[in-house]
């Protein structure tokens, strides 16, 4: 046999190989829009190594790197109801990925930039913010988020971790944009007050509104 008809063969079986890999994606997506929790491990079993090391070329850092393939997943899976079999489901899941590295790196330099001017002010504490950290923040905030009413909750998290608009938002969860936007106004709201409590509203404020 030649190398030509060799060459041509192995062409068409990596086509076909890829064909199918397409067809078992676009079923485990189907899938898993409907909740089937072992087409989710299927994915995350496909991606999240992928995933990891994607985090990880930003982060160098394998513990910030393990913790966003979580949390991308977690919004996957959050959100099933809403995935589009026939989109790109890799491209998907890597502007996920990209949006969130970029929040981090924004609330980074934002919380360098609060820092730094808190130590020109008079009454500096500098025991107090040397004792903070980001990760501490936002479990702070991840926190009172969760405590919000699910639905107030699902539309905030949908305008500022996923970055929909409130017209998308509105048409995602079938509510006029009216109510979108009371819901993030009450958000917001409920956060300032509760942040005020903990002498951290201009901290921590960067991590959901700036952004």
């Amino acid at each position: 046999m030649s190398y030509s008809v060799l060459k041509n063969n192995t062409a068409y079986s990596e086509e076909s190989v890829s064909g199918l890999h397409e067809k078992l994606e676009l079923r485990l997506i189907e899938e898993l829009k409907c909740g089937n929790i072992n087409a989710f491990n299927s994915l995350f079993e496909s991606y999240s190594s992928r995933l990891y090391h994607f985090a990880y070329g930003f982060f160098k850092s394998k513990e910030e790197a393990e913790e966003l393939v979580q949390d991308v997943f977690i919004k996957i899976w959050e959100n099933r109801s809403n995935l589009k079999p026939e989109s790109n489901f890799k491209s998907y899941l890597f502007t996920i990925a990209f949006n969130q590295i970029k929040k981090y790196y924004r609330s980074k330099a934002l919380l360098n930039q609060y820092l730094d001017f808190q130590k020109n002010k008079e009454d500096y504490n500098e025991d107090y913010f040397s004792e903070m950290d980001y990760s501490s923040l936002k479990e702070l905030v991840d926190h009172l988020i969760e405590l919000m009413p699910p639905r107030r909750r699902a539309v905030f998290m949908k305008s500022r971790y996923e970055e929909k608009s409130v017209k998308e938002i509105s048409q995602e969860m079938n509510i006029t944009e009216s109510t979108v936007e009371n819901h993030l106004n009450q958000a917001l709201r409920y956060l300032r007050t509760n942040l005020q409590k903990e002498n951290l509203t201009g901290i921590i404020f960067f991590i959901l509104f700036i952004q």
